[in-house]
């Protein structure tokens, strides 16, 4: 009998051995044919929420804010990269600090793509400063394009989802909406605002079948991280993750779309940190 269990255990930890990556806990593609909006996708984490909704079958619609040349050609490579993966795509610069704007993307989105269902509001700025040094149109630039943004996005698919019965919406927020920084009062008061958005919503469309939710990155690999912030910040935050490393966009989008997923149906008001365990 023991050499029969020892055998069983033997075979057991071989298996385990093998199996170098965990099976995921959804399937992406029971989202294929659905339309996703996700806001500054062109690059970042955006990029990669878009390309993970891609990979399963999601039409994307993304914006972008258009500061120049360079944006206009990530949006470009975004958008191909999408189609390579034979989703339907439709993007263009959008403001979402103009509530008008953002109310005729989404009526776009709907006429392009058919339909909508999911929204992922992401796009995001931080202009950094001590607050006593702070300029007016720094604090407005970040707290309109972070938290205005997300709220109009939301306001402006909340009527479609409701009338359908149906809508996932995620809220890109940060770790520094939980917990802060110096230097960083305006994105950090932007950042808590979103969370305080996503509960609210989540109870106020809730009964319509609608789930909301947030994730809190922490410190993410993206240019405008290893490009914008200085090395020790960033070999600081490394060490204070109990992971002991920096996460990837990658890291955020799965979590994204399996808070989009129906293995996440009765998720709903949740703020999940994509953080290596920063906040610990």
């Amino acid at each position: 009998m023991d050499s029969e269990i020892h055998g069983a255990v033997e075979a057991l930890l071989e298996e385990v051995a093998v199996a170098t990556q965990p099976e995921p806990l959804y399937d992406v593609r029971r989202l294929r044919g659905k339309v996703a909006i996700v806001t500054g996708g062109s690059s970042g984490i955006g990029r990669a929420v878009a390309l993970e909704f891609a990979e399963g079958g999601t039409h994307i619609a993304f914006c972008f804010l258009d500061t120049g040349a360079q944006s206009r050609l990530d949006a470009q490579e975004t958008a191909r990269r999408l189609r390579a993966l034979k989703v339907q795509v439709y993007f263009r610069s959008c403001d979402v600090r103009e509530s008008h704007d953002v109310k005729d993307f989404v009526a776009e989105v709907q006429e392009e793509l058919g339909g909508l269902q999911i929204l992922i509001n992401n796009a995001g700025i931080g202009r950094d400063g001590a607050l006593w040094n702070m300029e007016d149109h720094e604090w407005e630039a970040v707290v309109r394009t972070n938290l205005d943004g997300a709220f109009f996005f939301t306001r402006a698919v909340a009527p479609i989802m409701r009338a359908q019965e149906f809508g996932k919406i995620v809220n890109v927020t940060s770790v520094h909406g939980i917990s802060s920084e110096f230097g960083i009062s305006n994105y950090a008061s932007s950042k808590a605002g979103m969370i305080g958005l996503t509960r609210s919503a989540a109870i106020e469309l809730g009964p319509r079948n609608i789930n909301v939710n947030a994730v809190a990155p922490g410190y993410i690999r993206t240019t405008r991280l290893t490009d914008g912030v200085a090395p020790e910040i960033l070999d600081r935050a490394r060490e204070q993750a109990v992971l002991g490393r920096l996460g990837d966009p990658q890291d955020v989008a799965g979590v994204v779309v399996f808070l989009c997923s129906e293995a996440a149906r009765h998720i709903t008001g949740a703020v999940i940190p994509v953080d290596g365990g920063y906040l610990l």
